[in-house]
């Protein structure tokens, strides 16, 4: 696998703390295309689409049981809300759902008596599996990108992980279900606490500020915690947080309004029209997390006068060094066999 240009630890350099002149002099210094320019090399670098795959499969996979397990338990415990706001998020992460997903909600509902509590839970702990292991590989696409060669041992790592999904992966989550499915939380809120059929005035200016808020805290802390280094502190973080969540947004609104507005995506996949938007959805959100982190550790790279985002330099061929030093350079190099050129041992 390979990876980036280290990138130096400036958290152990005197004098690197943050300021405001510090930051915007650093990032004048690496002007804003170039700046791009370099994070997405560095991205290439440490095979960042290989890990933006391996993380959009473990987001899938702890997205599509949570939602069923929240969905089957709030039936199960007769929280109606609990489950109508799942299957609401199920439903507005994958756009142009058609009748597969639509299946899946209802039966889950309507069956989650039968299914058992049991089954549900044990869903529920799989999810939690599925985005422990999502960390995991945040840290190690993370790694590559700061051009750290190895990750934590298994114990460490796993334990890490678990503890960020639980304080920056959940809180993550509930970030996206107000920024995707806000309208639909809202109503289920005013219905549960019979504040009529149309949604408070205030809930707009609510929903966003606290869903980019969540969002925002969330993957700093994950950026902060994530690679097997000593990272700045966090407003170092933040502008890549940001960026992050403003491609992720994009992304979002652009392939929802592909997949909904447009009937060639649904009339080429059909009844698979939810599961492959679901799963491009997915990876782009990895590919804006990743991506994010590369921001952070181009910037944090200026800082240390380390830019360059590869280690492939142009190798200068060791007879053109010596015929630029001059005759006299290419009579004192030794040969290839460890001796000393003959003309050296004459007086």
């Amino acid at each position: 696998m390979s990876t980036a240009a280290p990138v130096p630890q400036t958290a152990l350099m005197p004098g690197h703390e943050f300021s405001t002149d510090r930051a915007v002099a650093t990032l004048r210094r690496a002007g804003s295309w170039r700046l791009l320019r370099d994070a997405f090399i560095r991205f290439r670098s440490a095979d960042g689409f290989s890990h933006a795959r391996a993380l959009a499969l473990q987001t899938c996979l702890a997205l599509i049981p949570l939602g069923i397990a929240l969905i089957g338990l709030g039936s199960a415990l007769g929280h109606q809300t609990i489950g109508a706001i799942a299957s609401q998020v199920v439903l507005r992460l994958t756009p142009g759902h058609g009748d597969v997903v639509d299946d899946v909600v209802q039966q889950t509902r309507s069956h989650s008596q039968d299914t058992g509590q049991f089954a549900l839970w044990l869903g529920l702990a799989a999810a939690l599996v599925s985005l422990t292991t999502a960390m995991g590989q945040v840290e190690r696409g993370a790694n590559r990108i700061y051009g750290v060669q190895r990750d934590r041992s298994t114990l460490a790592k796993y334990g890490r992980a678990l503890v960020l999904a639980l304080i920056a992966g959940l809180p993550a989550l509930l970030g996206f279900l107000l920024l995707v499915g806000g309208g639909q939380v809202g109503h289920a809120v005013a219905a549960t606490y019979h504040w009529g059929d149309d949604l408070p005035g205030w809930w707009p200016l609510v929903r966003w500020p606290v869903g980019m808020l969540l969002t925002w805290v969330s993957y700093t802390l994950l950026l902060a915690h994530a690679p097997n280094r000593r990272q700045p502190t966090y407003p170092w973080l933040a502008a890549g947080g940001l960026i992050a969540i403003v491609l992720w947004l994009v992304a979002t609104v652009l392939l929802a309004l592909y997949v909904g507005k447009t009937g060639t995506f649904r009339s080429t996949y059909g009844p698979l029209t939810s599961v492959l938007a679901l799963l491009i959805w997915a990876y782009l959100t990895a590919i804006a997390l990743l991506f994010g982190a590369a921001i952070c550790a181009q910037i944090e790279a200026v800082r240390a006068g380390t830019p360059e985002p590869t280690n492939d330099q142009e190798r200068v061929p060791l007879v053109a060094l010596l015929s630029e030093a001059g005759p006299s350079a290419t009579r004192a190099e030794p040969s290839s066999t460890g001796h000393r050129p003959a003309s050296m041992h004459q007086p």
